[in-house]
């Protein structure tokens, strides 16, 4: 181990890039589907020595010594953004007349411009840097802050923050109920940083990192499985759920003249046996259709409504993704579209609607719309001047329901940022539609995300997906019921009842606390030396 050590520090130039690009990606395996966590401690382990072979200089504040840890930072990042999102390639080739042509800028640009945050990162930690064990605190804390503000800046990207090797565990997944997401980070970079110190320094300095960061991850573990062992969940009485997976082909879902035949498909899967207590629609409370469920405006379609109308029995519910559309007020110039959740009961009336409110920029808007469709570009999903983001988040009232917190696909990669303000919502349901991503690691990632948002929370998850992971989750993470990534079907499950908010759903500012708690930490022990 001195050896490789001895080797990464030492290393200069191409082979440096090349050490720290190849961390990087090996990271990417603890992220789901993998969850591979020792990959993890590998990669940060590398990062510590690279760090240590920034050259030294007098001062913190010195030039050279701070660029070179940016540099390393900017591969470490290339490289474990690279080996995760590669699939985000595939939304590129759906519609390959219009976009294959800019993948690159998807498997490549967003990469080296995500690396930006784990290059801040490693420049914080070099500012909080020291030569003897305290420098694993100095690299949570640096990769902590970096991730912190990429969960954040420019509407937020918090898609596989490292504290997902943790996340992606049930049992260790339970201390975010404590900490959250965010508070998960620097614990898993401090835990799996720490074998670093085993290749140099003499006595305990050398050893007691790694003691220390097998301790937390025991205590972790405790702490998730007598969580898991006594926390018993009933079920909300009276609530049969249906969710429906059609797995639509993305080429074919936005075709207007599919619009009939696809909602035929989800009137046929919406009334299939699937065993004795569940014959059909009329033995379902709620009917649950993913993201985007028709290429038309449901509630502009009365014929459609009336199908619906003439298809739930009385006692049945539909919530489901549709487009939302709004005339334009005088003077405005045209129509305003909605991503939505909108709930129909069973006379075809559109009961309630929520908005998106956190739209996936160049896929449901166009960030400098202006400048860019002069050169011929647009959103991926062609509404007519992309989506409009909903005004704030709101509960959504669904008869029969507990009141519902709605996210739409990507809303539910955000911690802290899930439920209406009021806290009253006591269930997340999430419609999705993954299929833009085909049979790649995107979806399931996904699905992992918006699970762990029922640990922050406290409270059950619906999720219902085109293509990609539907499931029924309890406030602990335990998945009730699923389907997997491809598969066309119906899941009946009941809903699990909420728990008593955790500590990080009440309190969502812990994980901040935590984090400073590290930097503190850090600039003390750097002060010591």
């Amino acid at each position: 181990m001195e050896r490789v050590a001895h080797r990464v520090v030492l290393a200069w130039g191409f082979g440096r890039a090349m050490i720290a690009l190849a961390a990087g990606a090996a990271g990417a395996l603890a992220m789901p589907p993998f969850g591979v966590l020792p990959a993890l401690a590998v990669s940060m382990t590398i990062a510590v020595w690279l760090l240590d072979g920034s050259p030294a200089a007098p001062g913190r504040f010195n030039w050279p010594t701070l660029r070179s840890a940016a540099a390393a930072g900017w591969c470490f990042g290339f490289g474990y953004f690279v080996a995760g999102l590669w699939w985000l390639g595939a939304a590129f080739l759906v519609e390959p007349d219009q976009f294959a042509v800019l993948m690159p800028l998807g498997v490549v640009g967003l990469p080296a411009v995500l690396a930006v945050f784990p290059a801040a990162g490693f420049v914080v930690a070099r500012l909080l840097w020291s030569p003897g064990p305290w420098r694993v605190l100095a690299l949570a804390a640096g990769l902590g802050v970096s991730e912190w503000l990429r969960g954040h800046l420019f509407t937020g990207f918090p898609w596989n923050s490292f504290g997902m090797a943790l996340g992606d565990h049930l049992v260790l997944a339970q201390a975010a109920s404590l900490v959250g997401l965010e508070g998960l980070t620097p614990i898993a970079v401090a835990i799996c940083a720490a074998p670093a110190t085993l290749a140099s320094g003499h006595g305990r300095a050398r050893w007691l990192p790694s003691v220390v960061a097998l301790a937390a991850l025991g205590l972790i573990a405790a702490f998730g499985g007598l969580r898991l062992g006594f926390g018993s969940v009933g079920e909300v009485a009276g609530v049969r759920l249906r969710i429906v997976q059609p797995n639509v082909a993305q080429d074919d879902k936005f075709r207007a003249e599919n619009g009939a035949a696809i909602l035929r498909k989800y009137l046929e899967m919406s009334d299939r046996a699937t065993s004795p207590e569940r014959t059909g629609v009329a033995d379902v409370t709620h009917l649950v259709w993913p993201e985007s469920a028709f290429p038309f405006v449901l509630a502009r379609e009365p014929a459609a409504l009336a199908q619906i109308a003439e298809f739930l029995p009385p006692e049945t519910t539909l919530v489901t993704g549709a487009v939302r559309m709004v005339d334009p007020l005088p003077g405005e110039s045209g129509r305003r579209f909605f991503n939505a959740i909108q709930v129909v009961g069973h006379d075809g009336i559109v009961l309630g609607s929520a908005d998106k409110v956190h739209l996936v920029p160049f896929g449901e808007y166009l960030p400098f719309s202006s400048l860019l469709t002069t050169l011929g570009l647009r959103q991926f999903v062609n509404a007519p001047g992309g989506f409009e983001a909903g005004v704030r988040r709101k509960v959504l009232a669904v008869p029969g329901l507990p009141p519902v917190a709605p996210l739409v696909c990507y809303e539910a990669i955000f911690p802290g940022n899930v439920t209406p303000e009021d806290g009253t919502a006591g269930l997340l349901l999430n419609v999705t539609n993954d299929a833009w991503f085909g049979m790649t690691p995107g979806p399931w990632q996904h699905f992992a995300q918006a699970r762990l948002r029922t640990i922050e929370e406290g409270l059950p998850l619906v999720r219902a997906a085109n293509n990609g992971v539907s499931a029924v989750v309890d406030p602990y993470g335990r998945i009730v019921a699923s389907l997997g990534l491809g598969v066309e079907g119906v899941l009946d499950a009941p809903l699990p009842g909420a728990i008593a908010p955790p500590p990080y759903g009440r309190h969502p500012w812990i994980s901040a606390l935590l984090l400073t708690f590290f930097c503190l930490s850090a600039a003390f022990g750097s002060r010591r030396v």
